[in-house]
């Protein structure tokens, strides 16, 4: 275990979230000396720095991102969001996680009443939450996972996850991301904190570690159209959910050719392979049982 996952591990709770305020506020306070000293990043500066890192015409890409790491926008997310789209061109496409939950899924899953497509906002960050409200981003109807999109795509990448047992399967926008041979930027962000698209192991495989809850909930989503459906859905056990080591997995997945460190503006950025990064999830859990619960083999 790294040894900030075992440190957060000892922490009590409100330690914990006294010291994530403490750095937001000290974060903010740097943001807000470089916009008054006129160092904001343009979208031109945004597009050199996915330029140089390989983001091309015509690629699908799948976005977890921090606003805050980035540094000050001149535009704020709309000038990531402008430089994504331009970069990739009309015949690519951009994805990004938009799930209206950022506690437990079983918490969520228990306190929500249901998911309305439209209109349940992303709690996936200020970006996220500007992107899927943009008049041309199509939104996956899924109640604790759903993915937005822009692009040719973007109704192959959403349209199949409605009714999905489990938000990872082959019908997901986090497998098809893969099956097309598309890119994962982490900016700002590590896969600890966005690892999503690790999950899609567990339902590519007859994955041997209980980490879904036992009970299978009814919920009801609501469509673009305002029809309201009632669907099953299986949610992640909290008890398996507290033993990840995401992480911890980043050396392997470096070494196997899935995944870059890069940058873009100030943000220490992941660029992952999509595809090679789930051929060598199921190839090291096939070989050495290596998860995101057991980083290091059993």
């Amino acid at each position: 275990m790294a040894l900030k996952d075992f440190v957060r591990s000892i922490t009590p709770t409100f330690l914990l979230n006294l010291n994530r305020r403490r750095k937001k506020n000290n974060r903010n306070n740097q943001l807000e000396k470089q916009k008054e000293s006129g160092k904001a990043l343009s979208k031109a500066s945004i597009l050199d720095d996915l330029e140089r890192i390989g983001i091309k015409k015509g690629d699908s890409v799948l976005v977890h991102s921090s606003l805050s790491r980035i540094g000050y926008l001149e535009e704020g997310p709309k000038t990531l969001v402008d430089a994504l789209l331009e970069q990739v061109g009309e015949e690519g496409n951009v994805l990004m996680p938009t799930s209206p939950n950022n506690v437990f899924q079983l918490n969520y899953i228990r306190n929500t009443p249901y998911f309305d497509v439209k209109n349940s906002p992303s709690k996936t960050g200020a970006i996220t939450e500007y992107f899927r409200k943009l008049p041309q981003a199509k939104r996956s109807i899924h109640p604790t996972e759903p993915v937005s999109a822009i692009g040719p795509l973007a109704d192959y990448f959403t349209k199949d996850h409605f009714g999905e047992l489990t938000p990872y399967t082959e019908k997901s926008p986090f497998f098809r991301v893969s099956e097309q041979k598309g890119k994962i930027l982490y900016i700002g962000v590590s896969l600890s904190m966005a690892g999503t698209n690790l999950h899609t192991l567990e339902d590519a495989v007859d994955f041997k570690y209980p980490v879904y809850h036992d009970e299978v909930f009814d919920f009801e989503v609501v469509d673009y159209e305002g029809v309201r459906h009632k669907i099953k859905t299986k949610v992640h056990n909290p008890v398996y959910s507290k033993k990840r080591k995401c992480d911890d997995l980043i050396p392997m997945f470096e070494k196997e050719g899935a995944l870059q460190k890069v940058q873009i503006g100030e943000a220490h950025t992941l660029m992952v392979d999509a595809a090679r990064f789930l051929d060598v999830m199921i190839e090291q859990y096939e070989k050495n049982g290596i998860t995101m619960y057991t980083p290091y083999g059993e």
